[in-house]
């Protein structure tokens, strides 16, 4: 049998002892595993962290496949936490990887227990459920990060990340900045990646995706996306935990 330490030599190499063991008590709550949500996961689990729960009511679709981990023309309409979690157990099967197939919202909040958790990441398309996310997050302990919205982007080198209310040039972070200036706003800090790149659409195909028995809702607007963009968002939302676990021993 291969061990834990086998898996993660190189990690320890890099961030030392005290660091990965730290990492190994922590727990993770995601919401999303689409196109963002689904590489940081990843990230998380390659990076040695053992306790995280995913939560995504979605199914796979055809037009996920493009960007999404849990995608392939085999794993069409099947749950996508479920696809992931699999996927998950394959790398490290001693990890403790919860999937909950629901829909993150104002009325199911409470029963997340948000209060449980080291570490909250927010990758929801939803503007109201995301919002609540971020308000509900921030009155817990936990260290809660997020991501703008990945659509319309190219370029890899206009990534960034900075504290909510610096981001810049992100329709999303301008509609979750209207949301909270009308109502509630987080209580405390919350870094998120971001690209101030700005594209539209060039083609008009009738993308059909998160409806009917594929997905949880309909989208109000369905824009492109590539895999490169945001693999790098995940990936960064999956850093940026490491990192801060690592520093925080």
């Amino acid at each position: 049998m291969y061990s834990y330490k086998e898996f993660f030599a190189r990690n320890q190499l890099l961030l030392g002892t005290d660091a990965i063991e730290s990492i190994m008590t922590k727990k993770v709550i995601l919401f999303g595993v689409g196109g963002v949500g689904s590489w940081c996961a990843e990230g998380l689990i390659r990076s040695g962290f053992m306790n995280l729960t995913i939560v995504d009511s979605d199914r796979v679709a055809p037009a996920n496949i493009n960007r999404q981990l849990p995608a392939t023309t085999q794993t069409i309409g099947q749950l996508k936490v479920d696809v992931l979690r699999n996927r998950l157990l394959e790398i490290n099967p001693d990890a403790q990887i919860i999937a909950i197939p629901e829909i993150y919202s104002k009325e199911s909040s409470d029963s997340f227990k948000l209060e449980t958790y080291d570490y909250i990441v927010d990758a929801i398309d939803s503007l109201q459920h995301k919002a609540n996310l971020l308000v509900e997050a921030s009155k817990t302990d936990a260290t809660v990060f997020s991501s703008m919205g990945a659509a319309l982007k190219t370029d890899p080198q206009q990534i960034r990340v900075a504290e909510f209310w610096k981001v810049k040039g992100c329709p999303l972070g301008t509609a979750l900045r209207q949301t909270f200036r009308k109502n509630e706003s987080p209580h405390k800090k919350i870094m998120c990646v971001y690209s101030e790149e700005k594209n539209t659409n060039k083609g008009f195909e009738d993308v059909k995706e998160n409806i009917d028995e594929m997905g949880s809702f309909k989208k109000s607007t369905i824009n492109g996306t590539l895999v490169h963009i945001t693999a790098i968002f995940g990936f960064t939302l999956s850093g940026l935990v490491v990192q801060h676990a690592a520093d925080n021993i």
